[in-house]
């Protein structure tokens, strides 16, 4: 009886597992390639309603925008305002929202497109609950700086949620700069 040696053996088990993972690598590019219009399109699909949300009648990409803060990605212009896609840094991850801003410089609201945000609680800012919508409803005419009651402000922060309501204070307070600055 022969036995294989440890080199060989190595050798033969390496190769079944760089065999098993360039087949599986290779599935997973098919999958993407095949999805990836389809994400395209439902990403596409939420922001347009986000800017139906916060800016009626809807906007036509001003450009893309970069601020102090790096939160502002894109700016969509209308007859009445803007609508600033900002994605501020939330307590799990970024958070993608758009603020809309009329030509006074006043918030017209604001809708959260994607979050990662801790369920029942930092999600309440995008929920479509009760407790969500009057989060967001607060944030409608307020113009200068915007913060959450503990730093000074007005807005009654999310409960058990101050660092998911400071993220989307920064990011509406980085939309109202950019609209300023936009003269």
């Amino acid at each position: 009886m022969k036995t294989e040696s440890t080199v060989k053996f190595v050798l033969r088990l390496a190769l079944t597992l760089f065999a098993i993972t360039a087949v599986v690598a290779g599935c997973l590019a098919g999958v993407n390639a095949i999805t990836e219009p389809r994400i395209a399109a439902l990403n596409e699909e939420k922001t347009q309603a986000a800017i139906e949300a916060v800016l009626p009648g809807g906007g036509t990409l001003a450009g893309t925008w970069s601020d102090s803060t790096g939160f502002v990605s894109k700016v969509y212009e209308s007859d009445t305002g803007y609508a600033v896609e900002v994605k501020p840094n939330g307590f799990d991850n970024t958070i993608t929202m758009m603020v809309g801003v009329d030509k006074a410089g006043k918030v017209l609201g604001i809708s959260v497109i994607s979050h990662t945000e801790t369920a029942g609680l930092g999600a309440t800012c995008a929920a479509k609950t009760a407790a969500g919508e009057a989060f967001r409803d607060q944030f409608a005419g307020m113009s200068g700086q915007v913060a959450v009651t503990k730093d000074g402000g007005s807005v009654d922060a999310i409960t058990g949620a101050t660092i998911t309501s400071r993220a989307v204070c920064a990011g509406v307070n980085a939309a109202l700069e950019c609209v300023a600055n936009m003269g």
